[in-house]
């Protein structure tokens, strides 16, 4: 089994595990609006919802609108 003596490596801390791509990255997935309607879902990095759009290419074009690269979550 490898550690960190033999790696050389540190493992991350849970938060900043997280933060990785926070600045480069933004989610896409289909999910279901409380109205019962669905939408694509927009999330950070760190699973936070961002906001939500009628279609993926919609959510993509926000996306980069905001100098994030879009990626898609299945």
């Amino acid at each position: 089994m490898e550690n960190e003596q033999t790696t050389g490596f540190t493992p991350l801390a849970d938060e900043a595990f997280l933060s990785l791509g926070a600045e480069q990255v933004a989610y896409v997935k289909a999910i279901d609006l409380p109205d019962g309607k669905h939408a694509i879902g927009i999330f950070s990095a760190d699973g936070k919802p961002m906001a939500a759009a009628p279609s993926v290419e919609i959510a993509q074009a926000l996306i980069r609108q905001h100098d994030l690269e879009p990626a898609l979550v299945h």
